[in-house]
C-alpha cells in the first residue's frame, strides 16, 4: 500500500502509480522487467550520509554507479551508504521502495542522466511501485538540484 504522504504529493501533483500484486521488485532489473521498460529508465532513490551527519539522497538510472568523486564533487564532501535501518529510519521508506518523494531535510540530487527518458519510474514508497513521471517534475516536486555525476 503507498504511504499516505506519497499519495498526498501523487494526487497534487497529476501522477497515479503503477502498484504491482503479484509480488515486490526490491531491485532496478526486477521493476524494468515488472514495468516493460530498461533497467535505465527505473530512478533509483539512494541515501547517503556525509562525515557531519548531513544526508544527501541520489536519484539516478537504475543501471548506473555513481563514481564517489562525483558524488564528493556535488556534496562538498565524502558520503557514505546508508544502512537499510538508517535508510528507513530517515526517508521513512525501506530499501527497494525508497522514494524522492515527501522527504524532509534531506538534499536531493538527480542525476541529469534521468533526462534522456521521456519517462522515468521511481518507487512510491513501496517495493511493489512505480511512478510515471520525467526528470523535470521530479525537479519540481522534490525540489532537487539536477546534477552531472559523469567520472571527472
Amino acid at each position: 500500500m503507498i504511504p499516505d504522504k506519497v499519495k498526498q504529493v501523487l494526487d497534487a501533483n497529476g501522477l497515479t502509480a503503477l502498484e504491482f500484486e503479484a509480488g515486490s521488485t526490491p531491485t532496478a532489473e526486477l521493476a524494468a522487467a515488472r514495468i516493460g521498460v530498461a533497467t535505465s529508465r527505473i530512478a533509483k532513490s539512494l541515501l547517503f550520509k556525509s562525515k557531519d551527519g548531513g544526508y544527501f539522497m541520489v536519484v539516478c538510472p537504475g543501471d548506473k554507479r555513481i563514481p564517489p568523486s562525483a558524488l564528493k564533487r556535488a556534496a562538498g564532501s565524502k558520503l557514505s551508504m546508508t544502512s537499510s535501518d538508517e535508510t528507513e529510519a530517515v526517508t521513512g521508506y525501506r530499501p527497494g521502495g525508497v522514494c524522492p518523494f515527501a522527504i524532509e531535510g534531506v538534499r536531493i540530487f538527480l542525476d541529469e542522466d534521468l533526462g534522456k527518458y521521456e519517462t522515468v519510474y521511481p518507487a512510491a514508497g513501496t517495493d511493489a511501485t512505480g511512478v510515471p513521471t520525467t526528470l523535470e517534475q521530479l525537479e519540481r516536486i522534490t525540489g532537487g538540484e539536477t546534477v552531472d555525476f559523469s567520472a571527472e
